[in-house]
């Protein structure tokens, strides 16, 4: 039933055992957590060779979408530039360069422009190039940027004299967020732990000092928290804030008492998820305290005993989610989500005299841009659909007046008015209805279309709907792409993120399927010609669909999948495990364990027909290790009864973002659609 080519992995047996239950795990062996064994190495090059034996009939269709995509990019391309304390800041991809380039020009766009950072220098010699943070001290005379050359998000944190162009000596490794205090030469950095990734500890670093005196500010010994740290808006406070899936906490310290103890704002309380900001001394906190789709309130106090003596200003709602919002002098911009669409209102202080913004298109995203100037009544956001490129305006918030700054160009022959986009409701088998957004070329569609359909559904991750311009190449060629907005998202508010984590998790997998079908059945797609598509959690989405519904897809690609459930879950050695316990549950609990277990792909394969398969991972993953595709592939090798094409790719240069730069990222979108082309065909 196979192809005599494909690789066989050998079968170690290999037994876990827990809550009385044993789960034989043949594929173990291929996890080696430094990447060096070449017995694992050589068997995910034998998989590579298979899948470019199997592809290469479609080389040139790879090559020709890869020569399509690149051509829609503008050869350069430049950003909005922006003004804040006494420079002009823009960044610019040169023609022919995979990174950007970081410019400023003093008092005015016509001085000489100050080339702060050049990440093509920075990523010569490196076959994977990403940059973290890049944040200026108040002054705005020194850098602080953080690098990653792994693609493991662990970020090396460098500093330069942007006076004398001078790199300093300061090396810090493992860094996940910094932030300057201000006396232009305190910095704050959050530290990694070097297992398990999760960022930690809280450092002080004063410029010139060696690294390994700097000072531990705040620790967390919850392995279920993650921590991160900001500057408010005020610039007055540094925050550092503690998050676990459920529950929040904020610590304070003054910007310019460095040395001083951070504060707790409010102590953590489970359930209680806020987060805060400081603007015309006052704190803004976002607190889901008098509801789950969050209230916005005030305080004027920086130490808190009693949250219901705060002021609001805008009340929980059960239709409508506050997501964030913005601080102007005279206006509050709000970013709010209803009926599945993000919206943008703007509110007056003083009036209290609110609007909200208005757009055409069926679905969209529209999102506040980089405002770093609070004393202003103009406000930037950013719009962008299925068919509108991405667009940045400038709004009068006075006069209601827009002005269009810049948008994305398409090079080559794309006209917007050739596409249509739509958003249907679907009614799922619990009568739920699945909001679901769809994209196709005018011409091409005749109801007997090839249908991609991509979802994730996890984490409260709204799938906001964006203009890919690489999109266009399966479009042109007919196919309609399906965007489903299913539960474990937060497209229509919190309770729609509740409905598909922990124990409700298969309304994640059911609300797909169901999808999938009622697009066939209302005239979307040719039931022979279903393709799904997710990565990540959403990849964990494929190999749960696949196994429960597999006769309705022709084709699925599954990006840096999460397939081995309960063992991950059970390993808290693993980046993200014990932080997600909330999300998925503890499998260490008899109750998630079998849960879990029912819907976990790896642990559910079995011997029936599979869709044609492409599995894509990165060896230095993570997010996701690279061994839960590679076991997962396998096993459906070795179970599976059908002579459908299963591949796997690893990339062993990338993570979980697969290839950095601009371009070079275009080589895997057009693997995959090749894939999808040629079975649509």
């Amino acid at each position: 039933m196979i192809p005599k080519t494909a690789p066989i992995a050998k079968k170690k047996s290999h037994i876990h055992e827990i809550h009385q239950h044993q789960r034989q795990d043949n594929y173990f062996w291929l996890r080696d957590d430094n990447r060096q064994s070449p017995e694992v190495l050589n068997y995910l090059k034998e998989e590579n060779s298979y899948t470019q034996d199997q592809m290469l009939p479609l080389k040139e269709l790879q090559q020709e979408l890869y020569e399509e995509m690149v051509a829609r990019q503008e050869p350069e391309l430049e950003s909005v530039p922006y003004f804040k304390k006494g420079f002009w800041y823009l960044s610019r991809f040169d023609e022919g360069k995979d990174y950007s380039v970081y410019c400023r020009y003093k008092g005015t766009m016509e001085a000489p422009e100050e080339v702060f950072l050049d990440c093509n220098q920075r990523a010569d010699g490196h076959e994977y190039y990403q940059l973290g943070d890049l944040t200026l001290s108040p002054n705005s005379m020194l850098l602080a940027y953080s690098e990653d050359t792994v693609s493991r998000r662990q970020y090396r944190l460098r500093f330069k004299d942007l006076q004398t162009g001078r790199d300093l000596d300061d090396v810090i490794e493992d860094v996940s967020a910094v932030v300057w205090a201000n006396d232009n030469k305190t910095i704050f950095y959050v530290k990694k732990h070097p297992e398990t990734l999760l960022p930690y500890r809280v450092y002080r670093h004063q410029l010139g000092d060696d690294a390994c005196d700097d000072v531990l500010v705040y620790e967390e010994l919850d392995d279920t928290f993650y921590v991160n740290i900001y500057k408010t808006r005020s610039e007055q406070y540094l925050v550092i804030c503690i998050d676990s899936t459920q529950t929040s906490e904020c610590l304070l310290l003054d910007a310019n008492q460095p040395e001083e103890q951070f504060v707790a704002f409010l102590p953590r309380q489970r359930d209680h998820e806020y987060s805060i900001d400081h603007f015309q001394n006052k704190f803004y906190i976002r607190t889901n305290n008098s509801g789950k789709n969050f209230a916005l309130k005030t305080s004027t106090q920086p130490t808190q005993t009693d949250c219901n003596r705060w002021e609001t200003l805008i009340e929980a709602r059960d239709d409508t989610l506050l997501e964030g919002y913005e601080l102007l002098n005279e206006w509050l911009i709000v970013e709010e989500r209803y009926a599945g669409l993000p919206q943008l209102r703007q509110i007056n202080h003083q009036t209290g005299e609110s609007q909200t913004l208005c757009f055409n298109d069926p679905v969209y995203t529209v999102f506040s841009h980089y405002n770093p100037d609070p004393d202003t009544t103009k406000f930037r956001y950013q719009y962008t659909s299925f068919t509108t490129p991405s667009t940045v305006f400038e709004l009068d918030l006075e006069t209601g007046n827009t002005t269009l700054l810049k948008q994305s160009e398409v090079m080559g022959e794309f006209d917007s008015q050739h596409y249509q986009s739509e958003r249907v409701w679907v009614v799922a088998r619990d009568g739920i209805k699945v909001p679901v957004s769809l994209v196709y070329h005018k011409q091409h569609f005749n109801h007997q279309n090839s249908l991609l359909v991509y979802a994730y559904g996890s984490y409260g991750y709204s799938m906001d709907i964006g203009f890919s311009s690489a999109n266009l190449s399966l479009l042109d060629r007919g196919f309609v792409y399906a965007v489903a907005h299913i539960r474990g998202g937060e497209e229509l508010g919190r309770d729609w993120y509740e409905q598909g984590k922990l124990l409700k998790k298969q309304n994640t997998f059911n609300d797909f399927v169901d999808v999938s079908k009622s697009l066939v059945e209302q005239g979307y797609g040719d039931k022979n010609r279903v393709f799904a598509m997710g990565g990540s959690a959403g990849g964990l989405l494929m190999g749960a669909v696949i196994n429960q519904a597999p006769e309705i897809y022709k084709g699925v690609i599954a990006a840096v999948p999460f397939v081995d459930v309960v063992s991950t879950m059970l390993d808290e050695s693993i980046p993200l495990t014990t932080g997600e316990y909330d999300e998925w549950g503890n499998p260490n609990e008899k109750t998630y364990y079998e849960y879990m277990l029912s819907y976990s792909p790896y642990d559910q394969v079995s011997e029936q027909h599979y869709p044609n398969m492409l599995v894509t991972t990165g060896l230095h993953d993570s997010q996701v290790q690279y061994w839960e595709p590679a076991k997962w592939v396998a096993k459906l090798r070795d179970l599976k009864t059908d002579d459908n094409q299963l591949l796997l790719y690893t990339d062993m240069e990338a993570g979980h973002g697969g290839k950095s730069g601009r371009f070079k990222h275009f080589e895997d979108t057009a693997r995959e659609f090749a894939f999808l082309v040629n079975l649509s065909g």
